[in-house]
């Protein structure tokens, strides 16, 4: 597998600190913030600059190294349900923008990762998006997180091998680097069929290959842990990225609440750096309490062995399903139950 070049932001930061503490959530804290469902949380990089401000300094001052853009759906696809596709360079910019602010006044180093989403349409052969448009969409989007300031690009939840090659393609145009992680959220594959052995090979054959790639999102954090075992389980050349959900969600009085307590992600950060992922955050659910004690976790634990399955599940709670995809599925097949009194969620 080729590797990224030792320029890179994050290869820098990493051999300086060892592990890095990405960020939190961004949806779930828009949403306290006042964000309502259907709207675009990305038209708040210029209507509501301070809310953007906030979240990324609750993440900083929380302990991350590094934290994403609030343009996760700033591409031409998505923003057009919001009759905004004319404004993607304006939205990545501002977004960047508002992060680089927030970085330089950290009194350390902080990253700003400039987060692209997928597009939302299906690629063909299965459907109608092509790839040279994919690459144009995510270009698009990229060169606006560039001007604004980013140091990194990052492309996250992406379920398809054809739309990851096509980020991979645009953030060579952009002439940035990158990270890339894909979402394992359906009996241990991706949406689209794929699985961490599978990932594993895509990335390896990549002309433009990321500075780090792994897991984010998903069911919860037993399931991206099993992800990142098994990325890890075939030493890849890249450093690995683990950003799971905090816990399981639950419709309580009309809203998505996550069950993953601050003490359960600790126990999580720690897990996923002994399980060989070196930069390690939270997803949905994830909030600046959370962080902070997977900051307190990583900084004062030792290392451990590799954690087995069984450690996993003893931890933060049995997987959603019985296999990752990757081998034979167990006997008896389906998941096993979640037992609430072995998770500390």
């Amino acid at each position: 597998m080729a590797t990224a070049t030792k320029t890179d932001p994050l290869i820098a930061l990493l051999a300086e600190r060892g592990v890095l503490l990405a960020d939190g959530a961004t949806g779930t804290n828009l949403f306290n913030m006042g964000l309502s469902s259907g709207d675009a949380p990305e038209l708040w990089n210029v209507d509501a600059p301070d809310k953007i401000r906030a979240l990324y300094s609750g993440a900083v001052e929380a302990g991350s190294d590094l934290f994403l853009t609030n343009t996760f759906g700033a591409n031409a696809s998505r923003l057009k349900l919001h009759a905004a596709e004319h404004r993607v360079r304006e939205l990545n910019r501002i977004g960047a923008e508002l992060g680089r602010e927030v970085a330089d006044r950290a009194g350390r180093r902080v990253l700003v990762a400039g987060s692209m989403g997928p597009t939302g349409e299906i690629m063909e052969p299965m459907g109608p998006l092509t790839h040279s448009r994919a690459v144009e969409m995510f270009h698009e989007q990229a060169e606006g997180l560039k001007e604004g300031g980013a140091d990194i690009l990052w492309v996250e939840t992406i379920s398809a091998p054809e739309e990851y090659r096509a980020a991979a393609e645009a953030c060579r145009l952009a002439g940035m680097p990158w990270a890339g992680t894909m979402s394992f959220d359906t009996a241990g594959r991706t949406m689209m069929g794929l699985t961490s052995a599978d990932f594993v090979k895509l990335v390896g054959k990549l002309a433009n290959p990321p500075a780090a790639f792994g897991a984010n999102c998903g069911v919860g954090a037993s399931d991206l842990l099993r992800t990142v075992l098994g990325i890890t389980a075939l030493a890849p050349a890249l450093p690995v990225i683990a950003k799971g959900n905090a816990g399981i969600p639950k419709y309580i009085d009309g809203h998505i609440h996550y069950d993953g307590t601050p003490e359960l992600m600790a126990e999580y950060a720690v897990l996923a750096r002994d399980a060989g992922a070196s930069v390690i955050g939270g997803c949905c659910g994830t909030m600046p309490a959370h962080l902070k004690l997977m900051r307190a976790a990583l900084d004062t634990r030792p290392r451990g062995p590799r954690p087995t399955l069984d450690q996993v599940a003893a931890a933060l709670g049995d997987f959603s399903s019985a296999s990752d995809g990757t081998g034979p599925e167990p006997e008896g097949g389906g998941a096993r139950s979640r037992r609430g009194g072995r998770r500390r969620g």
